[in-house]
Formats: C-alpha cells, sequence, structure tokens
C-alpha cells in the first residue's frame, strides 16, 4: 500500500503545483477578468479552490482542518498571497487523506473512501483550471500551450521529480501584463 499511497499523494501534489503554475501566469492586472458577465471572476476562482479545500477537510477530517475563510468567492489579487494559500490549504488536504489512509477511517461526511476526496479535488480544479484559461482567452491574453506546458502538462509527467517539496508560497514570477 505504501508505493499505492505514495502516487496518490503525488499526484495531490502535483496538482497543487500545476494550480500554482497557472496562478504565476496570469497576468497581474487581470484577476478580475470573467469568462462571462457573472461568473466568478479569475482572482475569485483561485480564491474559491483555496476555500473550498478547506471546507471539505474541516467536514472530512477535523483533525486536518485549518481556519476556513469567511467568504468563498473573494477576490484575492495579490499573487503571493494565494500561492502561500494554496500551499497551506494543499498540505491539510494531503494530510487528511494521509491520515485517513493509514488510520483506515473513513470521511466524515462525505465520500465512500479519501482517496474519493483526493480525485473529487483533482477533478474540480481541473475544472475550473480550463475556466481560467478561457477568461483569459476571451480577454484576447490567451496562455499558449507552450507557455503553459511546462508548468501543467508537463509536472503531470515527469519522472523522479518530489513535487510535495514544490515552493508554493515563493514569490511568484512577473507575468507579463
Amino acid at each position: 500500500m505504501t508505493a499505492i499511497l505514495d502516487a496518490l499523494l503525488d499526484s495531490w501534489d502535483r496538482n497543487n503545483a500545476i494550480t500554482t503554475n497557472l496562478l504565476r501566469l496570469v497576468p497581474a492586472n487581470a484577476f478580475d477578468l470573467t469568462p462571462m458577465d457573472g461568473s466568478p471572476s479569475i482572482g475569485a476562482l483561485f480564491t474559491h479552490l483555496h476555500y473550498v479545500r478547506l471546507v471539505f477537510v474541516s467536514e472530512d477530517a477535523p483533525e486536518s482542518a485549518r481556519p476556513v475563510p469567511k467568504g468563498e468567492w473573494t477576490i484575492e489579487r495579490d499573487r503571493d498571497r494565494l500561492a502561500e494559500m494554496l500551499s497551506e490549504s494543499a498540505k491539510a488536504v494531503r494530510e487528511a487523506v494521509e491520515s485517513r489512509l493509514k488510520s483506515g477511517r473513513e470521511m466524515d461526511r462525505h465520500y465512500d473512501h479519501p482517496i474519493l476526496m483526493l480525485q473529487h479535488l483533482i477533478w474540480h480544479e481541473g475544472y475550473h483550471h480550463g475556466q481560467i484559461k478561457l477568461a483569459l482567452k476571451m480577454a484576447g491574453r490567451p496562455i499558449t500551450d507552450d507557455e503553459a506546458g511546462p508548468g501543467t502538462w508537463d509536472v503531470w509527467m515527469k519522472k523522479g521529480v518530489d513535487f510535495s517539496k514544490f515552493p508554493g508560497p515563493q514569490k511568484a514570477q512577473k507575468a507579463q501584463n
């Protein structure tokens, strides 16, 4: 089970690295963009990801919980702060899933198995990843595959990299305006 658990947790670490890499590609003045009227902005989508992670941990594995922000759809425009938030909530999810698997405990409220929370969150974040890229594209500011590939698709496929050590809270790289 250890090799499988390690691979599953690695998939979560890679997912967070990809989400943080996408964050770093978003231009500083693009956090208010939306794919269409009435949709959440790019900044709100990133805070939503953080919020959802923490809500599910608090409901399903409260021993790993961190404080849940008051607002789910608040707009954070500070890339460095968002990277810190994503790193913090990713650690909470990792700890929750790992501790529940190692102890053989079920999740408290949702999910038939702790792995399903991990899979749900990866799917959820992939969905919003697409929304973020679509909002940029519709605003005439697309992120090309050449720009995004090394920090997204390549992260999934790289062998031998420990993404649990991913420097999430480091200063974000400057994106083009």
